[in-house]
């Protein structure tokens, strides 16, 4: 029994992942772009949302994130697509002991890198962690990321936090699909594949 863990993110083209959603979502180290995702929100985005959601069966967020989306999704109705979210397990991770209201919501306290790897020992399934950028550091650097779902969308933003930050543990990935919605964002869908590969082109 394991789990498989999923990143799924929002990225700009130069790989900043930070307040996608709107001003004041995260606004930390003065970063002036809040809010960059909306215009390209189009029926395709919302249909690979709805898929990448459907597939999972469990959240896991970082502290944050939790507070981000704990303040909006509990009162969003079931047809708006509350039922998936509200209802699912959820996993928050904390180094500092906290009360959860959010329905559904367990706190792990403690390291990530330890807490989320005992997650994935005793549950099944796929564990999808959204957004969530300072926590899916500590998972890559302990070689917890199974998979990755980007969506990468037409904007360079030039600063913010990246998915991808400097001194990020070396990966290999395989690529394992592929699409493109109307407003330009492209989706992609990698595996984790062990040490990168290196050769020579001479």
């Amino acid at each position: 029994m394991a789990s498989k863990l999923v990143v799924g993110a929002f990225v700009s083209l130069d790989g900043v992942m930070q307040a996608p959603g709107g001003p004041g979502e995260d606004d930390s180290n003065g970063f002036r772009h809040s809010g960059w995702l909306p215009p390209f929100v189009d029926e395709g985005f919302n249909e690979i949302m709805g898929e990448v959601f459907e597939r999972a069966d469990g959240l896991l967020l970082g502290r944050r994130s939790y507070d981000i989306l704990s303040s909006h999704w509990p009162d969003v109705p079931d047809e708006e697509g509350g039922a998936k979210i509200n209802s699912m397990p959820k996993y928050v991770t904390t180094r500092t002991p906290m009360t959860a209201t959010w329905r559904n919501t367990r706190v792990l306290v403690g390291e990530a890198a330890r807490t989320v790897a005992d997650l994935k020992r005793e549950t099944e399934g796929e564990l999808l962690v959204q957004g969530s950028s300072d926590l899916i550091g500590s998972l890559q650097e302990a070689e917890l990321v199974d998979e990755y779902r980007l969506l990468i969308f037409p904007v360079v933003l030039g600063e913010g936090k990246r998915l991808f930050a400097p001194g990020t543990t070396p990966a290999g990935l395989r690529l394992t699909g592929s699409r493109t919605t109307g407003a330009g964002v492209v989706y992609v869908s990698y595996s984790w594949a062990g040490k990168p590969s290196y050769g020579s082109v001479a």
